[in-house]
């Protein structure tokens, strides 16, 4: 299998957490698709990373797609319940988390134009949906409303990359404060190995 990314991806962390607590060998392909150089738009069409082009040389594109298809071809650890109804809320809580990098993302681009083409008003609205999904984040982890159940899931795993993600682009955003049960799980897994090796260049 060949995994291309940006090492800085949140997105593209989910898929290499998600290889490495299923052990399986991938070789690591860089390619940043905002270069002019980029090679991205050959595997997806629509230029995003990650992209996975599997052993038998079909390619899946994005996150949750190649993350559902590692588990259906490689069960174990199973990042999904099996059962549709109890997958729902997994579900649920991957969508918020990967909600918090879509905002976050789009404040980092909108911080990065230049200062007379920067909207405040468009970065302050993604500082709202990110400041709202982590409290949502912190209500569903008390509930265990399809985070934290016992056994890593992909809404963990998502959760965990838009943490870390926050502490590479957006230090100003104390997620940690005032959320104490967010925090210790956010730490938790973090520390964990596969995370460790995924974590982007500072």
């Amino acid at each position: 299998m060949r995994l291309i990314c940006s090492l800085t991806s949140p997105y593209a962390r989910k898929i290499r957490v998600v290889l490495a607590e299923k052990a399986l060998t991938f070789e690591l392909v860089e390619d940043i698709p905002w270069n002019d150089s980029t090679r991205v738009p050959d595997f997806n069409p629509l230029g995003k990373v990650p992209a996975l082009v599997a052993d038998d040389g079909s390619i899946w594109f994005d996150s949750p797609v190649i993350a559902e298809y590692l588990d259906v071809m490689h069960p174990s650890p199973q990042m999904m319940p099996a059962d549709r109804q109890a997958a729902l809320p997994v579900r649920q809580s991957e969508a918020l988390a990967d909600g918090i990098i879509d905002a976050a993302v789009l404040a980092f681009l909108e911080r990065s134009r230049p200062q007379e083409l920067r909207s405040q008003a468009n970065i302050d609205r993604q500082y709202g949906k990110i400041e709202r999904g982590l409290n949502a984040l912190a209500s569903r982890l008390e509930a265990t409303d399809g985070l934290n159940r016992g056994q890593l899931s992909i809404a963990d795993v998502a959760a965990g990359c838009a943490l870390g993600y926050l502490d590479l682009r957006f230090p100003d955003v104390d997620w940690r404060n005032g959320r104490a049960g967010l925090a210790e799980y956010g730490e938790a897994l973090l520390s964990r190995p596969s995370f460790r090796a995924s974590a982007p260049p500072g």
